[in-house]
């Protein structure tokens, strides 16, 4: 008896750059695909290491790119421009702005010039189309200002990357239009007021990511994160959702899609650039 194949699937959220991988993004591809998971997404968070995070996209199928200054290096990182990352989207595989944010849990310190560099960050996502893609941690109210100071001087998209953040956030978040990702984190066992929040969500405004190679979910927790796992967390959201894996996953997929429009104009069935 044949296996049934698993749902496509997007991990809108990984590292495939981190030292974790090295030497084996070839087996960690494929293992992605046999899980049905047929696109990533993945992140540079230090714009020196776009060259190394473009590569990886450009020689592997169904793999785009985004790119930024996290919010925690933000304070030891060049101040990265409009321009520069206007220019970086030029790329084909280029999808999206980010990551950026605020992070106030080990770097409150430098919170000033995160706020600066985030308002970097949603200028070029205006200007260029490209969803904005969004680290938050312990910075809820400053988060929630920035971001509808910002869409009040001109609309932008954005994800809520691994959405861990309480419910006056994610409804500031969707109040905007914007989209809250599901990372392992919704599938800890201990993780049911976060639960609770995607739930109180509209299906049509859900991602879901690794942001590998952190937050494995169930049953790898504690372990190296991949983008095969992205599976082990839609079932979790098909359950919040009280929805089958397949319609979950195929709606997580439209989403996707609407939001990361270039990625989908590309198709899957891209090829190296």
């Amino acid at each position: 008896m044949t296996e049934p194949t698993p749902p496509r699937i997007t991990d809108s959220h990984c590292h495939l750059d981190f030292p974790d991988f090295e030497g084996e993004l070839d087996g960690i591809v494929a293992r992605a695909r046999a899980a049905g998971v047929q696109r990533m997404v993945t992140i540079c968070t230090r714009l020196r290491n776009e060259p190394r995070v473009r590569a990886i996209a450009e020689s592997h199928e169904g793999v785009f790119y985004a790119a930024g200054t996290h919010p925690m290096s933000a304070a030891e990182e060049p101040v990265v421009t409009v321009d520069e990352l206007i220019a970086l989207a030029r790329h084909p595989k280029f999808v999206g702005i980010g990551e950026t944010g605020l992070d106030y849990h080990y770097t409150a310190e430098s919170a000033e010039v995160q706020q600066r560099s985030l308002r970097i960050h949603i200028t070029a996502a205006r200007e260029t189309g490209l969803p904005l893609i969004i680290h938050a941690r312990d910075a809820d109210e400053d988060m929630a200002r920035i971001l509808a100071e910002e869409h009040r001087a001109g609309a932008y998209g954005c994800v809520m990357h691994c959405f861990s953040s309480g419910a006056s956030l994610a409804r500031a978040a969707l109040d905007l239009g914007f989209y809250l990702s599901m990372s392992g984190i919704a599938a800890f066992p201990k993780s049911r007021e976060l639960r609770e929040i995607f739930a109180a969500a509209p299906v049509d405004r859900i991602l879901v990511e690794t942001d590998a190679p952190y937050l494995a979910p169930p049953p790898h927790r504690g372990k190296r994160n991949e983008p095969a796992y992205t599976t082990h967390t839609a079932k979790v959201g098909a359950e919040v959702f009280q929805m089958s894996l397949t319609d979950f996953a195929a709606q997580t997929e439209r989403n996707f899609e609407r939001l990361f429009a270039k990625a989908a104009r590309a198709g899957s069935a891209d090829g190296a650039v």
